[in-house]
């Protein structure tokens, strides 16, 4: 369940009421009149079943409750009530595949955007990683992937291209460029450092490294598990079920990958940098390839599952 807190116009507040009343999935409306101050209006409360939640929050906007007032929803995580159990069973649908645009959209906003703790996160996992690819340390490996940050702009750039929102698929891509770029080049710099008081070496870049070799030699497997864990991430981000994004993140070679692209760019082995290069290119074309397709497959198996709701029997 969700619950939703609006403050409305007073003029507004009898639309409110009526879309939530006729709002199939909605219970515990409650209207506070002349309650808000700033904005002054009334304040209106509900619960309302996250199946349902998508259409009663575009009904809202239509309304242009966001403008003139504001809506707030919070997820709800206990409700002991027959009415709330009620409302669940009579909306469509169930509530884990359910997609809340507004909240992904929102959401990805926030985790796409360049920012300073953005850039610090994936230059730090990058430099994890390049320890990791230099020592063959796979702990490391998979520490760095569980650090970084970039699948907050890779899910942004998707939900971009499903909701044809050019200005944030812009946003998403510059966050995902740049913090590569300034992690890259940082790691650069690292790996001079690291070299100079022979914690790196080339011998060890060119030794046999059977736990980090995947790192420069993309294969199908690469873009199949990239592809595989992409499809999940989205899944994630887009139900309730959120436990799934750190499993995602350490399932594919976008931080390891670019580690090793830098740290091999140091010592000027244009092989490890171009495999590298490949490799990371690989994996986030797989993961934007397949959020993009999970998102456009969860709208229209939604909207189908309405239509065949509302259908009489």
């Amino acid at each position: 369940m969700l619950h939703l807190r609006l403050i409305t116009p007073t003029e507004k507040t009898a639309d409110v009421v009526s879309l939530i009343e006729s709002t199939v999935g909605t219970t515990h409306l409650v209207v506070l009149p002349g309650a808000a101050r700033n904005p002054a209006g009334d304040v209106v409360m509900c619960d309302v079943a996250r199946e349902a939640g998508d259409e009663l929050l575009a009904g809202l906007q239509h309304l242009d409750i966001e403008d003139c007032g504001s809506i707030a929803v919070e997820n709800i995580d206990l409700s002991l009530s027959k009415r709330a159990d009620q409302a669940e069973a009579d909306a469509p649908g169930e509530g884990a595949d359910a997609v809340l645009w507004e909240h992904l959209t929102d959401a990805t906003h926030e985790e796409s955007t360049l920012s300073v703790t953005y850039l610090a996160f994936i230059t730090l996992a990058t430099m994890i990683a390049a320890c990791g690819v230099v020592l063959d340390s796979a702990i490391l490996v998979v520490g760095a992937m569980a650090v970084g940050p970039e699948f907050g702009p890779l899910a942004g750039f998707s939900t971009a291209l499903v909701q044809r929102a050019p200005r944030l698929a812009l946003r998403s891509l510059i966050a995902l460029l740049v913090g590569f770029a300034v992690a890259m080049a940082v790691t650069v710099g690292f790996s001079f450092f690291m070299d100079s008081i022979d914690l790196f070496s080339q011998e060890q870049l060119d030794a046999d490294r059977p736990q980090t070799a995947f790192v420069y030699a993309p294969d199908w497997f690469s873009f199949i598990v990239a592809v595989l864990a992409g499809a999940a991430g989205t899944l994630s981000l887009t139900s309730s079920k959120s436990g799934a994004l750190v499993g995602v993140a350490i399932s594919v070679t976008t931080v390891p990958a670019a580690a090793n692209a830098a740290v091999a760019l140091s010592y000027g082995d244009t092989k490890q940098t171009w495999g590298s290069t490949e490799q990371l290119l690989l994996n986030l074309l797989g993961i934007v390839l397949a959020g993009t397709l999970t998102l456009l497959a969860q709208k229209w198996i939604w909207s189908h599952s309405k239509r065949r709701a509302v259908e009489p029997t």
